[in-house]
């Protein structure tokens, strides 16, 4: 899965159509292998972002869980501590 698509469901506050286009659009890149596209491709570029974008909310909107909604702060504080296990501390290389 892309790295940029984070998990939007059961989060408090409710996820934002914003987050949902930029999960589709980054979903789109991902598919077509492209970050932008060309000319000719855009018209069929912009209709999947708006279809994937459509059908994750609709998704989004059906799911049921009776996990208590996970608070944004603390799952970014979970990744943040994760990626620094995972990659270290940042260290500037000599020269």
């Amino acid at each position: 899965m892309c790295r940029n698509i984070r998990v939007l469901h059961n989060f408090e506050p409710t996820v934002t159509d914003d987050e949902i286009e930029a999960a589709a659009l980054q979903y789109v890149r991902k598919v077509s292998g492209a970050t932008r596209p060309s000319a000719a491709n855009e018209e069929a570029f912009g209709e999947a972002v708006r279809a994937v974008t459509a059908a994750t909310r609709t998704l989004l909107d059906s799911l049921v869980t009776k996990a208590p909604p996970r608070d944004r702060d603390v799952e970014a504080a979970k990744a943040k501590a994760r990626a620094a296990e995972r990659y270290g501390s940042p260290s500037i290389a000599p020269r």
